[in-house]
C-alpha cells in the first residue's frame, strides 16, 4: 500500500518507518530540508531505541522515502497520515495551525479516488471534522476521514507500534475501516483488538487514556508525600495496591513529576476543551497542579537541608531527559529543578546518557555537562537523581562518595537505592515517600 506521512516528528517518523517495515511503500514529508537531508543519510533527529536500524534498513530496501515535496507524495497515496505537532497554546489549548496547514496541502494534491486521510496527531474533539471541511474545500476526489490516535511510549515506541495493546480506528466510513483493518492486520494476529468507533470517541480516547495515566502518577506522588509525613514507605504501599486486580501495578511509581510531549499538554488541552463545553474537569485541574508542585519537591528537600541560599554550593544531577530511553526535554522536571538551584546561587554539573544536546538547547552554558555519572558527582555537596536510566541503578557508590565533598547528601528522586544502605555508606539520604527524611 502506498502511504504518505505528513510530518517527521516523533509520531510520524516512528509510524512511517514501522509501516514500511510491514512492507508498505511509505513517503515521509517534512518542510524542514535539513531534517530531510539528514534522514536520507540515516541521521535520526530523535533518540528512540531501534529506530535508526529500521530507518536504514527500509531506506536501503526502497520502501521508505523522505522528501520536502508534498505534492508528489500525496498524489499516489492511498492513505495519507497527518502526524504534525499540536503544541500547547498560551491558554492551554492545542495549537492546530500545523494540522490545518497540512490539511490544505492534502486537499490540494489528493488524486486517488476514495483515499483515506488519517489524523494521527493528538487533536481536540472536533478537529477531524475541521480537517474534513478543509480537505473537501480543495479536493477534486472523494476521500474518507479517520481518527487513529497513537499510543506510543517514548523509549519503547517500536515495541508499542509493532505489538500494540489495541488500535483505535474512528470513522463513519465502511470503506475506510476496511482499509485501516487491512493496513494494521499484520499487527493484530496475536489477538490485540482493532477497536472501531466514531470519530469523536476516538479523539476523546487518546486524551482520556493519557489523562488517566497522568492522574495515577499525580495520585501516587500525593500518597508518597503523605507517606513521608506519617513515616510510611510508599514502596510497600505501592506493592499492596498494585496486587489489587482492579488497580494493577502500572504507573504507581512516585517521583519528581511527569513531563514529556504528551501528558502535560494533553491534560491541559482536555481541561480547556471541557471548559469550552461548560463541563468542569476538577480532577484534572488537581492532577496538573500536583504535578507542577511535585517537580519542586526535591528542591524543597534541598532547601530543608541547606537553606534557601545555595551560594558556594555545587550540585550533581543524574538525568536530564523527562524519562529514560529518550532525549526529550519537553516539560522535563530537571529543567524546573536545575533552574531553581541556579536561582538560589548554586552551580550544577549534570549527566544524561542521551539528552546532553537537547538539554544544551534549553539550558545553554548555565550548567556544566558531565561525561559520566562520576564526573557529575565530583566535588558536589549533593547529588540529585532525576531520571531513572538503567546505568544509574548500580554505580559504584563508594567511588561516588569519595568524589563528593565531606558529608554529602543524596536526593533520590526516583527511589532507586536502599535507604539504609546509602545511609550506612555515609550519605544523608532523601527519597520520595519512603519514610521520614533527615532534617539536616
Amino acid at each position: 500500500m502506498k502511504i504518505a506521512v505528513m510530518g517527521t516528528g516523533y509520531v510520524g517518523l516512528v509510524a512511517g518507518t514501522c509501516f514500511a517495515e510491514l512492507g508498505n511503500h511509505v513517503t515521509c514529508i517534512d518542510v524542514n530540508q535539513d531534517k530531510i537531508d539528514k534522514l536520507k543519510e540515516g541521521i535520526i533527529p530523535i533518540y528512540e531505541p531501534g529506530l535508526d536500524t529500521l530507518v536504514k534498513r527500509n531506506v536501503a530496501q526502497n520502501r521508505l522515502h523522505f522528501t520536502t515535496q508534498a505534492p508528489d507524495a500525496i498524489r499516489d497515496a492511498k492513505v495519507v497520515f497527518i502526524a504534525v505537532g499540536t503544541p500547547q497554546s498560551h491558554d492551554g489549548s492545542a495549537d492546530l495551525k500545523y494540522v490545518c496547514a497540512v490539511a490544505e496541502t492534502i486537499g490540494e494534491y489528493l488524486t486517488v479516488e476514495d483515499a483515506i486521510v488519517v489524523c494521527k496527531s493528538t487533536v481536540p474533539i472536533g478537529t477531524n471534522e475541521r480537517v474534513r471541511s478543509i480537505v473537501a474545500e480543495r479536493s477534486k476526489v472523494a476521500f474518507h476521514i479517520v481518527s487513529n490516535p497513537e499510543f506510543l511510549k517514548e523509549g519503547a515506541a517500536i515495541q508499542d507500534f509493532m505489538k500494540p495493546d489495541r488500535i483505535v480506528v474512528g470513522s463513519e466510513s465502511d470503506h475506510a475501516v476496511a482499509v485501516m483493518d487491512s493496513l494494521y492486520g499484520p499487527l493484530v494476529r496475536t489477538g490485540a483488538p482493532i477497536i472501531h468507533m466514531d470519530v469523536a470517541s476516538a479523539e476523546m480516547t487518546k486524551y482520556a487514556a493519557n489523562s488517566m495515566l497522568a492522574t495515577r502518577i499525580s495520585f501516587m506522588n500525593e500518597i508518597a508525600n503523605l507517606c513521608s509525613a506519617v513515616g510510611a514507605d510508599v514502596s510497600q504501599v505501592r506493592r499492596g495496591m498494585g496486587t489489587d486486580r482492579r488497580i494493577g501495578k502500572h504507573f504507581l511509581f512516585p517521583g519528581v513529576g511527569y513531563g514529556g510531549s504528551c501528558f502535560p499538554k494533553d491534560v491541559r488541552a482536555l481541561r480547556k476543551t471541557a471548559r469550552a463545553y461548560g463541563a468542569g474537569m476538577r480532577i484534572l485541574d488537581s492532577v496538573d497542579e500536583v504535578n507542577e508542585a511535585q517537580k519542586m519537591r526535591i528542591v524543597t528537600q534541598v532547601v530543608s537541608r541547606y537553606g534557601d541560599d545555595l551560594s558556594n554550593m555545587h550540585f550533581g544531577i543524574w538525568g536530564l531527559a523527562f524519562k529514560a530511553q529518550t532525549d526529550d526535554m519537553r516539560e522535563a522536571p530537571s529543567l524546573v529543578i536545575i533552574n531553581a538551584l541556579l536561582e538560589r546561587g548554586a552551580t550544577v554539573s549534570a549527566f544524561d546518557p542521551q539528552a546532553r544536546e537537547t538539554a544544551h538547547e534549553e539550558l545553554g552554558e548555565s550548567i556544566q555537562y558531565a561525561n559520566n555519572v562520576y564526573d557529575a558527582a565530583e566535588g558536589a555537596d549533593a547529588l540529585l537523581v532525576v531520571t531513572d536510566w538503567a546505568e544509574f541503578r548500580h554505580p559504584d557508590m563508594d567511588r561516588v562518595l569519595g568524589l563528593m565533598k565531606e558529608s554529602p547528601s543524596l536526593f533520590d528522586g526516583r527511589n532507586l537505592y536502599d535507604p539504609e544502605g546509602m545511609r550506612a555508606k555515609g550519605f544523608a539520604y532523601y527519597s520520595i515517600g519512603r519514610g521520614a527524611n533527615p532534617t539536616k
